[in-house]
This record gives C-alpha cells, sequence and structure tokens, in this order.
C-alpha cells in the first residue's frame, strides 16, 4: 500500500503599507475570525507562483493592481491551525488603482492603521507577521 503524501495549505498575505500604515480589513461573515483584522490575503490556486497570487488577490479584493516587481516576500511562517499552512508574507508600496472593498460579503471594513498602533482584534498570527516584518525576522513557526 502506497502511502499518501503529507499536504500543506499555502497562502499569501499582502502588508499594503503607505506613510508607516498598513491596510487592514475586519472579516465578516466568513465563519473564521469574523470581526478581526487581518490583511489582504488568500490560497495560493495552484498553477501560480506566490507572486502572481499576490496581485490576484489584492485585485479580487482590493480592486488594485501590484506590478509583480513591487512585492517583496518578506516573511515566511509554518503555522499549526486546524492543519499545517505555509503563510508568505509580502510588502507592497507601490500599486496602481484606488483600494477598494471589492468583496463586502467576506470585509466589512477596509481601514489604514498605525504600524505602531494596531487595533486589538488583529487576529494573533497576522499580528505577529506585522511584528516580525517591523523587526526584520524573516521565518516563524506558530502554533505547535
Amino acid at each position: 500500500m502506497i502511502k499518501e503524501r503529507f499536504k500543506v495549505v499555502a497562502a499569501v498575505h499582502i502588508f499594503l503599507i503607505k506613510d508607516n500604515h498598513i491596510l487592514l480589513l475586519r472579516r465578516y461573515n466568513t465563519g473564521y475570525e469574523d470581526g478581526k483584522y487581518s490583511v489582504v490575503a488568500g490560497h495560493l490556486d495552484g498553477d501560480e507562483d506566490l507572486i502572481t497570487a499576490a496581485q490576484r488577490e489584492a485585485l479580487e479584493e482590493a480592486g488594485i493592481e501590484i506590478p509583480y516587481e513591487d512585492l517583496d516576500i518578506v516573511g515566511v511562517m509554518h503555522r499549526k491551525s486546524q492543519e499545517e499552512r505555509i503563510d508568505f508574507f509580502l510588502t507592497a508600496f507601490n500599486w496602481h488603482g484606488e483600494i477598494v472593498n471589492k468583496e463586502p460579503d467576506k470585509c466589512d471594513e477596509l481601514k489604514w492603521y498605525s504600524l505602531n498602533e494596531l487595533p486589538d482584534n488583529v487576529i494573533p498570527y497576522v499580528r505577529r507577521a506585522i511584528n516580525n516584518f517591523k523587526e526584520g525576522k524573516a521565518f516563524d513557526i506558530y502554533g505547535f
């Protein structure tokens, strides 16, 4: 009998940064961490590299286009939730278009917050990733 190979869920999280502020979105009606803040994020769909996945998520969720070369990977987190995950955290300081809430059925607020004054209800692993970014820490393990 051949044992099935372990699979891990991969996701991208985009830190949109402007004037030392980060764009946060409040989750709504998703069934996961509703009422808490996160960043523009999503799973890799397959057959796309993670930069392309981040571009796709930024367009789908915030209505902006981020040039490929303007997305930088600043962190990786091996995380245990209901399943194991690998989260890639990217920054963007430049984009095209105006940020709008393209998924009001999943997000009830998009708002800029100072990197040094985040709201209390940021999803814990996202808060840790933001702090890692501020401290220049590129890799972390969370939830094990």
